[in-house]
């Protein structure tokens, strides 16, 4: 009954967001980082406790996926496969996947390493790592509002896409094939050489719940 109360909550402010532009602001007073400037550089810690840093992918195009098990939007696109292919589509480009933790304890989608590894082998994911950020400190940078919420970092460092992982703000699978699919196209087009069509979207989901948040 928590869950499904939250969730609920959590769907008119996720719809109400805003079309993420260079230099917007959020509700949670976190800066959006700008589409077409260098991504803003980080350092977290992976599910297995190793350091991991933006900086350590250089020459490499890098995904970032804010995610949240217990949404009912990430959900929809690790039910029916979506996200899985999306990260071995990146893979098979040269791309390193990040999925993105910022839950804190106590708050639906904390995990810790271990849980985070289990979720990964029983989904059959395939991310590079999994970073758990609890304090929020990552998605306060990129100011990840929402689960899913992604971004695309190219090879010269360059943040080229910031916003939702397709065009259709719902739970349903059927949608998936209905809606305009936003960062597989990025990717696409990024190991084509050529412009990105909707580099900036609007973001759906379940609203990330950051520690200490006002």
């Amino acid at each position: 009954m928590t869950f499904r109360r939250r969730s609920l909550l959590a769907l008119p402010a996720a719809l109400a967001l805003p079309l993420l532009r260079p230099g917007a602001a959020q509700a949670t007073s976190m800066a959006v980082p700008a589409v077409a400037a260098p991504a803003p550089a980080f350092t977290g810690t992976n599910s297995n406790g190793a350091q991991v840093s933006l900086a350590q992918f250089a020459g490499k195009p890098v995904v970032l996926e804010w995610t949240n098990d217990g949404c009912p939007y990430v959900r929809k696109f690790y039910n029916a496969g979506a996200m899985q292919d999306l990260q071995r589509q990146a893979a098979a480009m040269g791309a390193v996947w990040l999925s993105i933790i910022s839950s804190p304890p106590g708050e639906q989608g904390h995990v810790d390493g271990a849980g985070a590894n289990a979720l990964s082998q029983s989904r059959n994911a395939a991310p590079a790592h999994v970073l758990l950020d609890p304090e929020g400190r990552i998605g306060r940078i990129y100011g990840a509002t929402v689960t899913p919420h992604m971004f695309i970092i190219d090879a010269k460092g360059t943040l080229v896409y910031a916003g939702g992982a397709d065009s259709i703000p719902s739970t349903r699978q059927d949608d998936l094939a209905r809606a305009t699919p936003y960062v597989r196209d990025a990717l696409t087009a990024l190991a084509a050489g050529k412009p990105i069509a909707n580099p900036i979207t609007r973001p759906y989901g379940c609203v990330v719940k950051y520690r200490n948040q006002v």
